[in-house]
């Protein structure tokens, strides 16, 4: 389905990506929405419920994982050029104590590193313990579980770092924990509050919300369809729409939906949301080889660039993952070209791969269109 706005796009292109996608059985369902200038346009495949037939909308709600951090990221950048806190402000100075008797010095790890995911702190969802009573079929049967961001940072800090601090790359959901909670004790309010006064009501984000401890998406949505980390592509599918992001908050705990996801990056991107030397500094990038995480990429602060299209240009942007569902918003830098995609089930390699193409068409590989188009159907 595509409601069409001129977006100088190749629809026929984009739109066999999205039905491939579907026929493939990389998903049940599948969106992208395009914006370029003041035009927009929207097209999906597939089923938003496949017990009822219900197709995908623009108007749904869905979680959209760690895209969450650019969010997080673009809301402190706002506090440091209003001078309520500062880059180079340390985890001490704000959270006195919470490190000490642990692997870290809480005085060398500045709130830079904590975005930039260069701190060294360890990953708490990564804890052997952790992940084998929260993950996959546990996940399933504890995800309303609440959790306090502080309980979680202490799991981390059981574990030595990574690296020193500042040296490299490594994600880490603990380091935009940290930086959520230096934000609350810089303004004195809840990071949510924060989020909200400061980027979610200026931009009339009105499907954008931080959830927490609320288990139900508050609007239209797709379901969730999640194989809970099993590797077999025949795994039985679990409705995962319904749980608890607590274990997610500022590294991934939001809702939101594709013409919201289009609005904040464009504004974030465009140098409407921060300051110039906010940008400057949100835009200087770290080297994410070595890391694990994914190839032909550099880590900004809350924004990463894709560096590997067919075209030869590099996007900006985020994406993120949870059970049931994957997201991925990018596009120029300067903003006025973007690209939001959601697919409604699990990350996959498959997934991702299909987004790269969908911006590959939009930003100047014909060829990419025309092996696509060339393709018979499924």
């Amino acid at each position: 389905m595509a409601t069409t706005s001129n977006t100088g796009t190749n629809p026929e292109a984009v739109q066999r990506v999205l039905d491939d996608a579907v026929s493939s059985g990389v998903t049940p369902g599948i969106v992208t929405e395009i914006a370029k200038g003041d035009s927009r346009w929207f097209a999906s495949a597939g089923k938003a419920d496949i017990s009822t037939g219900r197709e995908r909308k623009p108007e749904e709600l869905f979680r959209i994982g760690s895209a969450a951090k650019a969010f997080t990221a673009a809301t402190t950048l706002k506090l440091v050029g209003e001078g309520a806190l500062s880059l180079d402000d340390t985890v001490e100075k704000w959270l006195p104590g919470l490190l000490d008797h642990s692997h870290y010095d809480g005085g060398k790890i500045t709130l830079r590193q904590l975005l930039n995911q260069t701190s060294g702190i360890f990953n708490f969802s990564m804890d052997p313990e952790f992940y084998a009573r929260g993950q996959g079929e546990a996940w399933y049967e504890r995800r309303f579980k609440v959790f306090t961001p502080e309980e979680l940072v202490r799991i981390a800090l059981r574990h030595p770092p990574y690296n020193a601090p500042g040296e490299a790359f490594r994600y880490s959901n603990t380091q935009y924990y940290l930086a959520a909670m230096m934000v609350e004790k810089a303004t004195g309010e809840s990071y949510g509050d924060v989020l909200d006064r400061l980027i979610l009501r200026p931009l009339d984000l009105t499907g954008t919300s931080l959830p927490t401890t609320q288990t139900v998406i508050p609007g239209p949505h797709p379901v969730h369809y999640s194989r809970l980390e099993s590797p077999d592509p025949a795994a039985p599918l679990h409705d995962a729409t319904e749980s608890n992001e607590t274990t997610a908050w500022s590294a991934g705990g939001m809702i939101s939906m594709t013409g919201d996801l289009l609005t904040f990056f464009s504004a974030l991107l465009s140098g409407r949301i921060l300051k110039p030397a906010q940008m400057e500094e949100m835009f200087t990038t770290v080297s994410t080889d070595g890391s694990g995480w994914l190839p032909n990429t550099r880590y900004g602060l809350g924004v990463w660039v894709e560096q590997k299209l067919e075209s030869g240009v590099h996007v900006w942007g985020n994406g993120g993952a949870d059970y049931g569902t994957f997201t991925l918003v990018m596009g120029s830098r300067d903003g006025t070209h973007m690209v939001a995609g959601h697919v409604n089930t699990d990350w996959s390699p498959q997934a991702y791969a299909a987004f790269l193409a969908i911006l590959d068409i939009e930003f100047g590989s014909p060829a990419v269109a025309a092996r696509l188009l060339r393709r018979p159907r499924r």
